[in-house]
């Protein structure tokens, strides 16, 4: 009983010759239409084609949309920060190299240092003088500046954190830690 069915009717003979070579072409035509159409796109019932196309159309631009307000934040983000590091750049302040008091200071949760002049400790200690990080490196800057920044950019500066005011029932009230003490 190998073979296909056809060969098991025309062997029976309830099927003649001619009605097999006549299913056959027809098939063979059907397989053939089928692949034209697939090759070209176009599908068998083209109201399911057209279907499935603007569905495909409206999601690929939606995602096209979403990819595009993601690229204008980022070149936005870009931008704004290329404006921070040139406004920090014009109007740093300079540190020189014989400065020999380290700073430390929080970012991110890590304790970072840089050194400074006495003169710009006590500026930072005031107030009139915040860090600003730029990239990997950090720079000083004046607190105008610093607010500048800091209404584009807050994470990208550093303040010092102001002197909040002692409570009544501080014993040690009377007992102030100077800013500038050395261990």
């Amino acid at each position: 009983m190998a073979g296909s069915l056809q060969d098991q009717l025309l062997n029976i003979g309830v099927v003649d010759k001619k009605k097999a070579k006549k299913s056959q072409h027809q098939k063979r035509k059907q397989a053939t239409k089928t692949r034209k159409a697939i090759k070209s796109g176009e599908d068998l019932e083209p109201q399911m084609l057209t279907h499935e196309m603007e569905k495909s159309k409206r999601n690929k631009q939606q995602r096209d949309l979403e990819l595009n307000k993601q690229r204008d934040v980022e070149r936005a983000k870009k931008a704004l920060i290329a404006e921070v590091r040139q406004i920090a750049q014009q109007h740093r302040i300079d540190i020189p190299k014989e400065a020999d008091i380290s700073y430390n200071f929080e970012q991110n949760s890590k304790i970072k240092k840089i050194y400074i002049t006495s003169e710009q400790q006590k500026q930072l200690i005031l107030g009139q003088l915040a860090i600003v990080i730029i990239g990997e490196s950090h720079t000083l800057v004046p607190d105008k500046i610093a607010e500048k920044i800091e209404t584009r950019l807050p994470e990208m500066v550093i303040r010092t954190q102001a002197e909040q005011g002692s409570d009544e029932d501080d014993p040690y009230a009377d007992y102030q830690i100077p800013d500038d003490l050395m261990w």
